[in-house]
């Protein structure tokens, strides 16, 4: 974890599930580690968004800064390995989420990239999802409620992200 990091609030151990209140460093936080993304892959990111708890004003998160990297094809996601490494990223795969590269920062996680197909589905529900938390404060405080039941009970991050999936699912449902 650098001091920047620290000034940030962000790091997590692996394997536990923790949630801080908002932290409002965190847009700023965001706005350097895109602009450190943007030189980094150039062309290759048509769209890199701040996405997650972390970038939902008043909501309590794990404190990871989560980042969405629009790529042309899934495909190209393989190409950001290298330059994503040089910014200090470990490449995790897809961890089982479909169309999906995962990037992490730190041995305590700091952050998180998710490279999806730039105004595809994934990227589409992502910012759905976010832009619903930030407009709708009732929407918001259910799900915060969820996580603070989850992160009590859960016994691992992947058991904690997937108690999250039906209510996220339910509010990206279009017209909901």
């Amino acid at each position: 974890m650098t001091d920047l990091d620290a000034r940030y609030g962000l790091g997590l151990a692996q394997g536990v599930n923790r949630l801080v209140n908002y932290n409002p460093l965190w847009p700023e936080a965001y706005a350097e580690e895109a602009a450190r993304i943007g030189a980094a892959l150039g062309h290759l990111a048509l769209g890199v968004e701040h996405y997650g708890s972390t970038a939902v004003p008043g909501l309590r998160a794990k404190p990871i800064l989560d980042i969405l990297i629009g790529v042309a094809d899934i495909g190209d996601g393989l190409r950001l390995i290298e330059p994503m490494a040089a910014l200090g990223y470990d490449y995790a795969g897809g961890q089982g989420i479909p169309d999906h590269h995962i990037f992490g920062r730190g041995k305590a996680r700091t952050h998180l990239a998710h490279v999806v197909v730039h105004g595809g589905d994934q990227w589409v529900r992502s910012l759905r999802f976010r832009d619903r938390l930030r407009s709708e404060p009732k929407v918001r405080d259910a799900y915060e409620r969820l996580k603070r039941d989850l992160a009590a009970v859960a016994t691992t991050r992947g058991d904690y992200t997937a108690g999250k999936s039906a209510f996220i699912e339910q509010v990206c449902r279009p017209g909901a």
